[in-house]
């Protein structure tokens, strides 16, 4: 903020820090270490979360565990406050759900789709347009992940399901509200640097392994998406010699060795167009010789990133943290060799993702409140707010909205 700033805007920029401070530690911390982290007066401090509750952005509530004195206060989102609905479109099915400020998630659905856009997108426009209707003014917006690169914001190829220049927002028809389309290694990485294991860290790597391989460059908390908006391909590299054709065109791909769909072919199972799932994970817990050949695939492209890229963790979600458990050995003896001798000195720390498979969800979350902790975003909040019913869904039925007979999987 300059000397020419108004108390109004400084006002607005303080109330977008504090929720954005509630946001990122998860509704976890007292409003004296908010204001101490924050640097701000306690008056201050007093006022903001006053008004961030009178707008019912914010509800203050007794720490866990407080005894003795006056109740410490732990400032968490409001029962009728903003909510998220995040979206994670996988091969083979999509889940939906909503997410409050600092990362609650509630699953309101999970569907099977049969691989095509019209089949995939249509079904989960109407379930996302009821959600918002119900909803109403609480919904910030939608944020939704595909297993693809997406370009100039909405354009998705996904090979493998012949899937190409499928225009998302227009499949997905008239929603409601504010959407966000982002591919499924960004927004899982987004979230690792937000809430895992890359939080921190100045240069990091994810890898996210479903069926194949996406990979993407994270700095400073940011994943590196491409000037059109579609990188994080890592797992397009031609990375350990495969003469295989991959169904993006290219010959060689790594992520033909890595993923459900190595693992399918491994066994001798048919895989591709995003079916076998189950199967791929039977064989994940069951065969050894298939998850370790696809855990050194997994390790040699991991040094060829890491001589490019230099970072100081990679880390690894989806499937990614089962190789990791199961065959992590063999991951990083295959690794060493490939690493160049400055190195293998001081090489980075290979983890598995502190979120698992919900990183793409949460990242999904995260792009719709990245929009709405804004200035821009808490005003027009207070302009809609007041005429919201009274009777919108308070935090029990948010909370425990799965629909029946579902759960995540």
């Amino acid at each position: 903020m300059n000397g020419a700033t108004t108390s109004g805007e400084l006002r607005a920029h303080n109330r977008v820090r504090l929720l954005r401070a509630v946001h990122d530690c998860g509704a976890t911390r007292t409003r004296s270490q908010l204001t101490r982290d924050l640097g701000l007066a306690r008056g201050t401090a007093s006022v903001l979360v006053a008004g961030l509750a009178e707008d019912e952005l914010l509800l203050e509530e007794p720490a866990p565990g407080h005894t003795r004195g006056r109740p410490t206060q732990v400032p968490g989102p409001h029962p009728r406050g903003p909510v998220a609905l995040a979206v994670d479109v996988r091969e083979d099915a999509w889940e939906l759900a909503a997410c409050e400020l600092g990362g609650r998630v509630t699953v309101l659905a999970v569907r099977p789709h049969d691989g095509t856009p019209e089949g995939t997108l249509g079904p989960l426009g109407a379930a996302i347009a009821e959600h918002v209707r119900r909803l109403g003014p609480r919904v910030a917006g939608a944020g939704v992940a595909l297993a693809g690169p997406i370009r100039h914001g909405g354009l998705v190829d996904i090979a493998h399901l012949g899937w190409r220049s499928v225009d998302v927002p227009a499949l997905l028809g008239g929603l409601g509200t504010p959407l966000s389309v982002g591919n499924d290694t960004v927004l899982a990485a987004l979230a690792e640097a937000r809430r895992g294991r890359l939080r921190g860290v100045r240069v990091g790597l994810h890898l996210h392994v479903d069926f194949d391989l996406g990979g993407v460059l994270v700095l400073d908390g940011h994943a590196v998406p491409g000037a059109s908006g579609a990188g994080a391909e890592f797992g397009h590299m031609r990375i350990g010699g495969s003469e295989r054709r991959c169904p993006c065109g290219a010959v060689g791909c790594w992520g033909m060795d890595v993923g459900a769909n190595a693992l399918l072919r491994h066994v001798g199972l048919a895989y591709g167009g995003g079916r076998g799932r189950e199967q791929a994970e039977r064989v994940l817990a069951t065969s050894e010789e298939a998850v370790l050949a696809t855990a050194r695939a997994l390790g040699r492209g991991v040094a060829a990133l890491v001589n490019a890229h230099d970072p100081e963790v990679v880390t690894l979600s989806g499937h990614g943290v089962e190789l990791r458990e199961r065959a992590g050995e063999a991951l990083l003896a295959a690794c060493e060799p490939g690493l160049m001798a400055i190195r293998r000195d001081h090489p980075p720390r290979i983890e598995g993702s502190a979120l698992g498979w919900r990183g793409t969800l949460l990242g999904a979350m995260e792009s719709v409140f990245d929009a709405f902790l804004t200035p821009e975003g808490l005003e027009a909040w207070r302009k809609n707010h007041p005429d919201q019913a009274r009777d919108t869904p308070d935090r029990q039925s948010v909370t425990h909205s799965t629909l029946d007979g579902e759960s995540a999987p």
